[in-house]
Protein backbone atom coordinates (compact mmCIF):
# COMPACT_ATOMS: atom_id res chain seq x y z
CA UNK A 1 0.00 0.00 0.00
CA UNK A 2 2.72 2.48 0.98
CA UNK A 3 4.96 2.17 -2.79
CA UNK A 4 6.55 5.86 -1.81
CA UNK A 5 7.01 5.25 1.77
CA UNK A 6 9.70 7.44 2.63
CA UNK A 7 9.59 7.48 6.62
CA UNK A 8 13.47 9.23 6.51
CA UNK A 9 11.90 12.09 4.75
CA UNK A 10 8.87 12.44 6.98
CA UNK A 11 10.50 12.64 10.07
CA UNK A 12 13.05 15.03 8.64
CA UNK A 13 9.54 16.87 7.83
CA UNK A 14 8.11 17.70 10.87
CA UNK A 15 7.57 20.09 12.15
CA UNK A 16 5.75 21.53 9.38
CA UNK A 17 4.16 24.76 8.07
CA UNK A 18 0.53 24.88 7.06
CA UNK A 19 -0.15 26.48 3.49
CA UNK A 20 -2.75 29.41 3.26
CA UNK A 21 -5.95 28.81 4.40
CA UNK A 22 -8.80 29.69 1.58
CA UNK A 23 -10.71 32.79 1.96
CA UNK A 24 -14.27 32.62 2.54
CA UNK A 25 -16.80 32.91 -0.82
CA UNK A 26 -18.86 35.56 -1.37
CA UNK A 27 -21.70 33.24 -1.95
CA UNK A 28 -23.09 32.62 -5.89
CA UNK A 29 -26.70 32.30 -5.66
CA UNK A 30 -27.74 28.71 -4.85
CA UNK A 31 -29.78 27.10 -7.39
CA UNK A 32 -32.73 24.40 -6.69
CA UNK A 33 -32.78 23.59 -10.58
CA UNK A 34 -30.05 21.25 -12.34
CA UNK A 35 -30.84 23.32 -15.54
CA UNK A 36 -29.37 26.71 -13.60
CA UNK A 37 -25.60 25.39 -13.24
CA UNK A 38 -24.58 27.33 -15.83
CA UNK A 39 -25.29 30.57 -14.75
CA UNK A 40 -24.34 29.03 -10.89
CA UNK A 41 -20.92 28.81 -12.42
CA UNK A 42 -20.94 32.16 -14.01
CA UNK A 43 -21.37 33.74 -10.97
CA UNK A 44 -19.25 31.19 -8.70
CA UNK A 45 -16.50 32.01 -11.23
CA UNK A 46 -16.82 35.94 -10.38
CA UNK A 47 -16.22 35.24 -6.55
CA UNK A 48 -13.20 32.95 -7.62
CA UNK A 49 -11.66 35.44 -9.64
CA UNK A 50 -11.78 37.89 -6.75
CA UNK A 51 -10.71 35.47 -4.19
CA UNK A 52 -7.21 35.07 -6.59
CA UNK A 53 -8.39 32.23 -8.53
CA UNK A 54 -6.13 32.08 -11.65
CA UNK A 55 -6.69 31.13 -15.64
CA UNK A 56 -5.90 27.33 -15.15
CA UNK A 57 -8.49 27.23 -12.23
CA UNK A 58 -11.50 29.68 -13.87
CA UNK A 59 -11.13 27.00 -17.04
CA UNK A 60 -11.80 23.80 -15.09
CA UNK A 61 -14.91 25.81 -13.74
CA UNK A 62 -15.58 26.37 -16.91
CA UNK A 63 -15.23 22.45 -17.71
CA UNK A 64 -17.11 21.52 -15.18
CA UNK A 65 -20.20 19.15 -15.38
CA UNK A 66 -22.94 18.70 -12.84
CA UNK A 67 -22.54 15.80 -10.86
CA UNK A 68 -25.83 13.89 -10.71
CA UNK A 69 -25.14 11.28 -8.17
CA UNK A 70 -24.16 14.41 -5.59
CA UNK A 71 -27.46 16.05 -6.80
CA UNK A 72 -29.32 12.58 -6.38
CA UNK A 73 -27.53 12.10 -2.81
CA UNK A 74 -28.36 16.19 -1.81
CA UNK A 75 -31.62 15.81 -2.52
CA UNK A 76 -32.72 12.77 -0.26
CA UNK A 77 -31.41 13.48 3.21
CA UNK A 78 -32.98 10.28 4.57
CA UNK A 79 -29.98 8.53 2.77
CA UNK A 80 -27.69 9.89 5.18
CA UNK A 81 -28.93 9.62 8.39
CA UNK A 82 -27.00 6.34 8.55
CA UNK A 83 -28.04 3.79 11.63
CA UNK A 84 -29.50 4.41 14.90
CA UNK A 85 -27.55 6.45 17.36
CA UNK A 86 -25.10 4.71 19.97
CA UNK A 87 -24.05 1.79 17.23
CA UNK A 88 -21.10 1.86 15.87
CA UNK A 89 -20.67 -1.74 15.17
CA UNK A 90 -23.26 -1.60 12.81
CA UNK A 91 -21.90 1.35 11.48
CA UNK A 92 -19.11 -0.41 10.92
CA UNK A 93 -20.08 -3.35 9.04
CA UNK A 94 -22.33 -1.08 6.50
CA UNK A 95 -19.96 1.08 6.03
CA UNK A 96 -17.49 -1.35 5.58
CA UNK A 97 -19.45 -3.93 3.41
CA UNK A 98 -18.69 -6.61 6.19
CA UNK A 99 -18.72 -7.21 9.98
CA UNK A 100 -17.29 -4.83 12.62
CA UNK A 101 -14.86 -6.97 13.29
CA UNK A 102 -13.35 -7.77 10.22
CA UNK A 103 -13.04 -4.15 9.78
CA UNK A 104 -11.13 -4.15 12.91
CA UNK A 105 -9.05 -6.98 12.07
CA UNK A 106 -8.41 -5.06 8.51
CA UNK A 107 -7.52 -1.96 10.15
CA UNK A 108 -4.72 -3.68 12.92
CA UNK A 109 -3.04 -5.34 9.97
CA UNK A 110 -2.62 -2.15 8.20
CA UNK A 111 -1.54 -0.75 11.36
CA UNK A 112 0.92 -3.35 12.57
CA UNK A 113 2.43 -3.55 8.57
CA UNK A 114 3.11 0.37 8.43
CA UNK A 115 4.41 0.53 12.36
CA UNK A 116 6.98 2.77 12.37
CA UNK A 117 5.44 5.25 9.83
CA UNK A 118 2.18 5.69 12.25
CA UNK A 119 4.75 5.77 15.00
CA UNK A 120 6.48 8.82 13.39
CA UNK A 121 3.39 10.32 12.88
CA UNK A 122 2.39 10.25 16.43
CA UNK A 123 5.41 11.66 17.32
CA UNK A 124 5.23 14.76 15.17
CA UNK A 125 1.30 15.39 15.38
CA UNK A 126 0.17 13.29 19.06
CA UNK A 127 -2.55 11.50 17.02
CA UNK A 128 -2.51 7.42 17.53
CA UNK A 129 -2.08 5.20 14.35
CA UNK A 130 -5.41 3.59 15.46
CA UNK A 131 -7.42 6.60 14.97
CA UNK A 132 -6.01 7.50 11.25
CA UNK A 133 -5.80 3.97 10.44
CA UNK A 134 -9.95 3.85 11.23
CA UNK A 135 -10.38 6.76 9.29
CA UNK A 136 -8.50 6.15 6.70
CA UNK A 137 -10.59 2.37 6.24
CA UNK A 138 -13.72 4.18 6.80
CA UNK A 139 -12.94 6.66 3.81
CA UNK A 140 -11.55 5.00 1.56
CA UNK A 141 -10.88 1.10 2.54
CA UNK A 142 -7.15 1.83 3.30
CA UNK A 143 -6.63 3.39 -0.55
CA UNK A 144 -9.02 1.00 -2.09
CA UNK A 145 -11.22 2.76 -3.12
CA UNK A 146 -10.62 7.15 -4.15
CA UNK A 147 -13.99 7.93 -5.65
CA UNK A 148 -15.09 8.55 -9.31
CA UNK A 149 -16.52 12.03 -9.17
CA UNK A 150 -14.57 14.28 -10.62
CA UNK A 151 -13.35 16.55 -7.79
CA UNK A 152 -14.64 20.19 -9.49
CA UNK A 153 -17.31 18.73 -10.65
CA UNK A 154 -18.47 17.40 -7.94
CA UNK A 155 -17.36 20.40 -5.66
CA UNK A 156 -19.29 22.84 -7.30
CA UNK A 157 -22.24 20.94 -7.72
CA UNK A 158 -22.30 20.29 -3.89
CA UNK A 159 -21.75 24.15 -3.63
CA UNK A 160 -24.51 25.08 -5.69
CA UNK A 161 -27.77 22.93 -4.07
CA UNK A 162 -29.28 25.72 -1.91
CA UNK A 163 -29.11 23.11 0.96
CA UNK A 164 -25.48 22.96 1.44
CA UNK A 165 -25.13 26.69 0.24
CA UNK A 166 -22.89 28.55 1.17
CA UNK A 167 -21.59 26.77 3.63
CA UNK A 168 -19.17 24.60 0.84
CA UNK A 169 -18.77 27.57 -1.40
CA UNK A 170 -15.13 27.70 0.12
CA UNK A 171 -14.23 24.10 -0.85
CA UNK A 172 -15.63 24.70 -4.72
CA UNK A 173 -13.17 27.87 -4.68
CA UNK A 174 -10.63 25.75 -2.90
CA UNK A 175 -10.83 23.00 -5.38
CA UNK A 176 -9.99 25.72 -8.01
CA UNK A 177 -6.59 26.92 -6.35
CA UNK A 178 -5.69 23.53 -5.98
CA UNK A 179 -6.51 22.85 -9.89
CA UNK A 180 -4.22 26.24 -10.02
CA UNK A 181 -1.47 24.47 -7.98
CA UNK A 182 -0.96 21.40 -9.65
CA UNK A 183 -2.34 19.50 -7.04
CA UNK A 184 -5.32 18.24 -9.08
CA UNK A 185 -6.65 19.40 -12.46
CA UNK A 186 -10.32 19.02 -14.26
CA UNK A 187 -10.27 15.42 -14.52
CA UNK A 188 -9.12 14.11 -11.18
CA UNK A 189 -11.45 12.18 -9.25
CA UNK A 190 -12.96 11.79 -5.48
CA UNK A 191 -15.60 11.43 -3.81
CA UNK A 192 -19.24 12.87 -4.93
CA UNK A 193 -19.05 16.25 -2.33
CA UNK A 194 -15.53 16.77 -4.22
CA UNK A 195 -13.50 14.80 -1.28
CA UNK A 196 -9.73 14.23 -2.07
CA UNK A 197 -7.15 11.28 -2.46
CA UNK A 198 -6.84 8.79 0.54
CA UNK A 199 -8.14 10.18 3.79
CA UNK A 200 -11.48 12.50 1.48
CA UNK A 201 -10.18 15.92 2.58
CA UNK A 202 -12.46 18.82 1.23
CA UNK A 203 -10.22 20.89 -0.80
CA UNK A 204 -10.56 23.61 1.89
CA UNK A 205 -9.16 21.64 4.66
CA UNK A 206 -6.63 20.18 1.97
CA UNK A 207 -5.45 23.71 1.70
CA UNK A 208 -5.31 24.77 5.24
CA UNK A 209 -4.13 21.20 6.72
CA UNK A 210 -2.12 19.79 3.93
CA UNK A 211 1.68 18.65 4.24
CA UNK A 212 4.47 17.46 2.50
CA UNK A 213 5.21 14.88 4.98
CA UNK A 214 6.89 12.47 2.34
CA UNK A 215 9.71 15.49 1.67
CA UNK A 216 9.14 15.28 -2.14
CA UNK A 217 8.05 18.71 -2.29
CA UNK A 218 4.71 18.66 -2.57
CA UNK A 219 1.52 18.40 -0.48
CA UNK A 220 -0.47 15.55 -2.19
CA UNK A 221 -3.35 14.01 -1.18
CA UNK A 222 -3.29 10.85 -3.36
CA UNK A 223 -0.18 10.19 -1.83
CA UNK A 224 -0.90 8.02 1.53
CA UNK A 225 1.80 9.20 3.50
CA UNK A 226 0.82 13.01 2.77
CA UNK A 227 -2.54 11.79 3.57
CA UNK A 228 -2.19 10.54 6.82
CA UNK A 229 -0.06 13.31 8.08
CA UNK A 230 -2.09 15.76 6.89
CA UNK A 231 -5.44 14.02 8.68
CA UNK A 232 -3.00 14.25 11.98
CA UNK A 233 -1.89 17.83 11.46
CA UNK A 234 -5.79 18.29 10.93
CA UNK A 235 -6.69 16.92 14.62
CA UNK A 236 -4.09 18.71 16.00
CA UNK A 237 -4.83 22.06 14.94
CA UNK A 238 -8.62 21.36 15.84
CA UNK A 239 -7.30 20.52 19.50
CA UNK A 240 -6.40 16.97 19.76
CA UNK A 241 -4.41 16.28 23.10
CA UNK A 242 -1.48 14.12 22.73
CA UNK A 243 -1.82 10.93 24.95
CA UNK A 244 -4.94 11.83 26.42
CA UNK A 245 -8.09 9.20 25.68
CA UNK A 246 -10.55 9.42 23.11
CA UNK A 247 -13.43 7.80 23.96
CA UNK A 248 -17.05 9.27 24.13
CA UNK A 249 -17.35 12.27 26.57
CA UNK A 250 -13.53 13.18 26.07
CA UNK A 251 -12.07 16.05 24.22
CA UNK A 252 -10.42 14.28 21.71
CA UNK A 253 -13.97 13.00 21.06
CA UNK A 254 -14.98 16.37 20.68
CA UNK A 255 -12.05 17.09 18.46
CA UNK A 256 -13.33 14.00 15.66
CA UNK A 257 -16.55 16.52 15.01
CA UNK A 258 -13.44 18.70 12.92
CA UNK A 259 -13.41 15.38 10.69
CA UNK A 260 -16.77 14.46 10.45
CA UNK A 261 -19.62 16.28 12.37
CA UNK A 262 -22.28 13.04 12.50
CA UNK A 263 -22.22 11.68 16.07
CA UNK A 264 -22.44 7.84 14.38
CA UNK A 265 -19.38 8.31 12.49
CA UNK A 266 -17.59 9.92 15.59
CA UNK A 267 -18.65 6.86 17.52
CA UNK A 268 -17.49 4.31 14.86
CA UNK A 269 -14.10 5.70 14.98
CA UNK A 270 -13.53 5.86 18.99
CA UNK A 271 -15.00 2.20 19.06
CA UNK A 272 -13.04 0.73 15.99
CA UNK A 273 -9.33 2.62 17.27
CA UNK A 274 -10.47 1.70 21.33
CA UNK A 275 -10.27 -1.89 20.16
CA UNK A 276 -7.43 -1.64 17.58
CA UNK A 277 -4.90 -0.63 19.81
CA UNK A 278 -1.00 1.39 18.93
Amino acid sequence: MFQRLRLAALAAALPILLTAAAQPATAAPCITSKAAFETYKQNLAHDARAQGVSQRGLEALRAARLSDLTWRFESNPASQTGVSQGDPATFLAKRSGGSAQGFINQARGQLGRNAALFESIERGYGVPGSILVTIWGLETSWGGYLGQTPIVGGAVTLASYCRRHPRFEEHAVAALKLVDRGVVDARTRGGPSGELGHMQFLSGNWLRFGVDADGDGRADPYDSVDALASAANMLRQHGWRAGQPFGEGTANFAVLSAWNDSGNYQRAIAYAAERIGN
